[in-house]
């Protein structure tokens, strides 16, 4: 039985696409970016904005009741369901701590029939907050039960490479990758059906 490791943001759910839709360009109606446009992240740079600015607004929208109600990724949730049961699921995120409680809270009301184990790297730490882990790499060499890591960072899937783990690069802007989200899909259908 492998253990999946799971990214929440913008792979069990659409945080970037929805800051973008609900928060980003309500605010600024001049902007004529699309989603699509996204090809960094952070997508400060490509705002036109500072760093400190966005993560404030993207903050800010996490601890919001619009980001408390974002829908599940459908597809990720419809691939649980058909091929959960077989393997293990963690969820593994990177985010500040004031928020965590609340994405703790959607993630077990969406995936909790699968995921049973819930994993943060804190960022931007207040002075006196210990610090275990400083990414995702340090946290999944500690855990040392992890097979494969799902994630839209690559500098993440790089990490679970050296590690030794299978990844898959889940399909975002920013990330380049060259398959479609159904393409993903199956391949991790196939991942869980031969293991």
């Amino acid at each position: 039985m492998l253990t999946f490791v799971w990214d929440i943001d913008d792979v069990l759910n659409d945080l970037m696409r929805t800051w973008f839709a609900e928060e980003w360009l309500p605010a600024h109606p001049q902007c004529r970016l699309a989603y699509a446009d996204i090809l960094e992240n952070p997508p400060h740079q490509v705002l036109g904005i500072s760093k400190t600015e966005y993560l404030a607004s993207l903050d800010a929208f996490r601890l919001s009741e619009k980001a408390r109600a974002m829908a599940p990724n459908a597809g990720i949730l419809d691939w649980f369901r058909c091929h959960g049961a077989r393997h293990r699921h963690i969820a593994l995120t990177a985010r500040p701590l004031d928020s965590v409680p609340y994405l703790s809270e959607w993630l077990f009301h969406h995936f909790g029939d699968y995921l049973r184990f819930f994993g943060v790297v804190p960022t931007r730490l207040e002075n006196g907050v210990p610090l275990y882990d400083t990414n995702k790499e340090d946290f999944l060499r500690w855990f040392g039960k992890a097979d494969l890591l799902i994630d839209d960072s690559q500098e993440n899937i790089a990490a679970a490479s050296r590690l030794g783990m299978r990844n898959v690069l889940y399909p975002q802007p920013w990330n380049g990758s060259r398959t479609t989200v159904e393409e993903t899909l199956r391949q991790l259908a196939e991942v869980a059906e031969a293991n």
